[in-house]
């Protein structure tokens, strides 16, 4: 059985869930163009805590982690069953790393509903999500990506849900920006770069990388889901970028697929 193929999806802004646009009809051609996952493990941005949880709820809640937006997208469900067992397999595989079993405190967030809503319309395919430890290196987060490997032989779609270039700080708010700034492509192009050539360290070691880094990732939340999925890769394998494209200028919506 060829392995699943694992993604890491820039998202973007929330109201991408809403709206038909260049990102959101590729998302749903990456959905129609993989095999059928029989169940999906996510790890996004925006559940960054100091701890390694995994959701571990029947039915996990659609969480509006976000204000100041249009109350149609606050009403936003997407209601895909969770998986008790894959929760278990995820936290013995990241043994010995402790993961706590989340049956309350969180759900899916729009990191990864405001994807799957056009991936997976149906929301057929069960999900769970995995925390992000704020008090792990980025070394450490690579490390626990490739302990999830295994999963995509069993035919779970392994995706990160974050953004290679974010800096809010930055963003043309309310402007019409077309272009990158130049510190935003120089660090993408040569990330992609890296990925390419297989040299994942270079990612990891991200925080050492310069000015350009520095402004492309001044916070590590959004880039760290991306070394989850570049930690189950297969070896000779396939890379794509089935989605580019920056918004605001700081705001890289590059999608990567393994496989």
């Amino acid at each position: 059985m060829n392995a699943m193929p694992a993604i890491f999806f820039g998202h973007g802004n929330p109201m991408n869930a809403l709206l038909d646009n260049e990102y959101t009809r590729a998302w749903k051609a990456i959905g129609a163009s993989i095999p059928p996952p029989t169940a999906i493990v996510s790890i996004s941005a925006h559940w960054y805590r100091p701890k390694v949880a995994v959701t571990a709820m029947g039915r996990p809640r659609t969480v509006h982690d976000f204000g100041g937006f249009p109350r149609e997208l606050f009403e936003v469900d997407y209601p895909a069953a969770g998986d008790l067992t894959l929760a278990y397999e995820v936290q013995e595989l990241l043994a010995p790393a402790s993961v706590e079993l989340d049956t309350e405190e969180w759900g899916l967030d729009h990191g990864t509903w405001s994807v799957l809503f056009h991936a997976f319309p149906d929301a057929k395919v069960p999900v769970v999500q995995l925390s992000i430890d704020e008090r792990k290196s980025a070394a450490q987060h690579y490390e626990l990506g490739k302990r999830l490997a295994r999963l995509r032989k069993e035919g779970v779609l392994v995706m990160g849900t974050g953004n290679l270039v974010h800096n809010l700080h930055a963003y043309a708010w309310g402007q019409r920006v077309t272009e990158p700034f130049d510190w935003a492509d120089r660090f993408e192009s040569a990330a992609r770069v890296a990925i390419v050539n297989g040299d994942d360290l270079r990612l990891v070691d991200y925080e050492n990388q310069g000015v350009d880094a520095e402004l492309s990732a001044p916070t590590p939340e959004h880039l760290l889901p991306l070394l989850y999925v570049l930690g189950t890769r297969q070896k000779n394998e396939e890379v794509s970028f089935p989605v580019t494209g920056v918004d605001g200028g700081s705001v890289s919506m590059l999608t990567m697929r393994l496989g």
